[in-house]
């Protein structure tokens, strides 16, 4: 569809899904950015430091992930834009692809910590029930597993974002400006 007419604005998310949707992706960005940074660290108190941070803002992602889907489901998105079945089959594949990624990563970030014996404070204020018992073999799994799913989620975000942009720059459609903050 190519036309620049905007998206009338009842076909828009409203105020708390675009603050959800922003705020997530900003958190998401920057913790998966420090997470790739502070991996390659050598052990020192600012590594030390900046775990903290990144298990601070996973809580924080975890918490947040929870509000956005209890939103989702009890507020209709608008409806899909005219599209061929199979993008939305797969735009729609993608979203709830990473709606699971928003308590995955999060959830397996928290096991590792747990069974590496490293418990989760979050602020430095509100100590976390471990997730799971210590157990250093199941630790290096979930390393693993929290950095792959992490590697998915960032891959699916990517395609969200790219198609998005698609949406905006090629087919002129409308579709950014539904998520669009402001007007």
């Amino acid at each position: 569809m190519n036309t620049s007419t905007p998206t009338p604005s009842s076909a828009r998310y409203g105020g708390v899904a675009i603050a959800l949707h922003w705020l997530l992706a900003a958190l998401l960005i920057g913790t998966f950015a420090l997470g790739v940074y502070m991996h390659e660290l050598p052990m020192s108190p600012t590594r030390l430091k900046l775990y903290n941070w990144h298990k601070w803002a996973g809580v924080t992602i975890l918490a947040l992930s929870v509000l956005r889907l209890l939103w989702r489901v009890t507020h209709r998105p608008p409806a899909d834009l005219p599209a061929p079945a199979w993008q939305n089959r797969a735009a729609h594949g993608v979203h709830w692809a990473l709606y699971a990624l928003f308590f995955l990563v999060p959830l397996a970030g928290w096991a590792y910590s747990s069974a590496a014996g490293f418990p989760v404070v979050w602020f430095g204020v509100l100590p976390l029930p471990d997730f799971v018992s210590p157990d250093k073999p199941f630790a290096e799994l979930m390393k693993e597993r929290h950095a792959l799913l992490a590697w998915l989620m960032a891959i699916l975000a990517g395609l969200h974002i790219a198609a998005a942009l698609k949406h905006h720059f090629v087919d002129r459609d409308g579709l950014l400006d539904r998520m669009r903050p402001g007007r």
